[in-house]
């Protein structure tokens, strides 16, 4: 008998060589549809951000983008811009706070009962509100993260008990005036240190403020080489070079604008500077820091961070006192902003801060999500605010526009994960 072995003729082999063909140009079809999905939910909400403003510069005849009228926005939208950073970390590892509102009230009325009525030095004064915005916040994070109740439960249910509080710390009315130098955090603005500089046109602009834009500009583009550069390095997916290098000419042209405008005007506004340090610590600890990247792999797997060894109730905790001090901190701005702490304060502040978090990028269910991106969220928001003020739009009008764009941005988060399911 004869043995007959494997089959190793000519037509297996050409039909080897044509799956292989075909095989090829699927797989990169995936990848590059996988790729274009993430360009498009990275930088999707700068490309809506600055349709808007395009929209309501014309519709405002430039007085949108006018020097004042920058920097009221914002010294305007900066509590919630505060807000909308904790609310980022809380909603990435896949919680929620309905409280921050009541925290900015209650924590705003400690303030004010310290230094109005017990005339406290304002320094002292700032750390103890901020050590009772831990407080508050550990008191949330204990109920959520080591007796199990959902967030949304405890954090409604400090909405109400902090509001509360408010009221009985106030006694249910106004406290002011704040010392300058707490109102100065809130409205006031950088001085003059190296004189003005002519520029054209545009009339003078502050030297110092325009520097300052010059060194954050290239700490944006040296930031943003060195993390293409890792990532290249170690073989994963990056924008090609000319698409990069468009993405830094328009951040930096973006930037100095608005700079040169803030220059032109009163200078930096002290909140603006505190807003810059907070992005950016809070960026290096969710991009840099152990701690940030388990917050991401809690929110995105929750089973497989507790599998692998994160302390998930411990990260939990955490994120709800950092939410707290964060309140704290939006509280006394708030407060310092009106120089008066009210009964009233902060209502509605939690549903703009979880507006900005989800329009900046977040993922419904969490995992996904940058601080970059809520700022981003929250301007958003607050151009809507402004633009609709300028033209005289009514407050319905207003409320159904913010309605709409949340509700797009969402839409948005859901059809560019469906579309990356659809080409793996």
């Amino acid at each position: 008998m004869t043995s007959v072995g494997p089959t190793t003729g000519p037509s297996t082999a050409v039909s080897a060589a044509i799956a292989s063909d075909l095989a090829a140009p699927a797989a990169s079809d995936r990848f590059s549809g996988r790729l274009f999905s993430a360009n498009l939910r990275q930088n999707g909400i700068y490309l809506a951000f600055a349709l808007i403003i395009a929209l309501f510069s014309i519709l405002t005849h430039g007085d949108l983008l006018a020097p004042q009228n920058i920097s009221n926005l914002v010294v305007q939208n900066s509590y919630i811009l505060i807000l909308a950073i904790g609310m980022i970390l809380i909603i990435i590892a896949g919680h929620i706070d309905l409280s921050a509102g009541s925290v900015v009230a209650v924590t705003g009325a400690i303030s004010a009962v310290l230094m109005v009525n017990n005339h406290m030095p304002w320094p002292l004064a700032i750390v103890i509100t901020l050590i009772a915005g831990a407080a508050i916040g550990a008191w949330q994070g204990y109920w959520v993260a080591y007796f199990g109740i959902p967030a949304f439960i405890v954090t409604l249910a400090g909405m109400l008990i902090f509001r509360a509080l408010t009221l009985t710390v106030l006694g249910n009315q106004g406290i002011g005036p704040f010392p300058d130098e707490v109102r100065t955090i809130a409205n006031g603005f950088m001085p003059t240190y190296l004189g003005n500089i002519g520029l054209g046109p545009l009339d003078g602009a502050d030297l110092f403020t325009l520097l300052i834009g010059l060194a954050f500009i290239a700490g944006i583009v040296v930031t943003n080489w060195r993390s293409r550069t890792g990532r290249a390095r170690y073989g994963q997916s990056v924008e090609p070079l000319p698409l990069f290098i468009a993405k830094m000419a328009v951040a930096a042209a973006v930037v100095m604008f608005v700079i040169v405008q803030l220059a032109r005007f009163k200078n930096l506004p002290w909140v603006l500077v505190l807003l810059a340090v907070l992005v950016l610590a809070y960026s290096l600890l969710t991009n840099r820091a152990v701690f940030g990247r388990h917050i991401y792999a809690i929110g995105g797997n929750l089973n497989a961070a507790t599998l692998s060894g994160i302390k998930v109730k411990s990260v939990t905790f955490w994120l709800f006192v950092n939410m707290g001090v964060l309140g704290a901190v939006a509280g006394i701005v708030f407060a310092g902003r009106l120089n008066q702490a009210g009964p009233t304060a902060g209502n509605s502040f939690e549903l703009d801060a979880i507006a900005a978090a989800f329009i900046g990028g977040a993922a419904v269910q969490g995992g996904v999500g940058k601080v970059v991106g809520a700022i981003t969220g929250g301007l958003i928001m607050g151009v809507i605010n402004n633009g609709m003020s300028l033209i005289g739009a009514p407050s319905e009008q207003v409320m159904l526009f913010k309605g709409l764009v949340l509700l797009a941005a969402v839409a948005f988060d859901v059809f560019t994960k469906r579309r990356a399911g659809a080409v793996r």
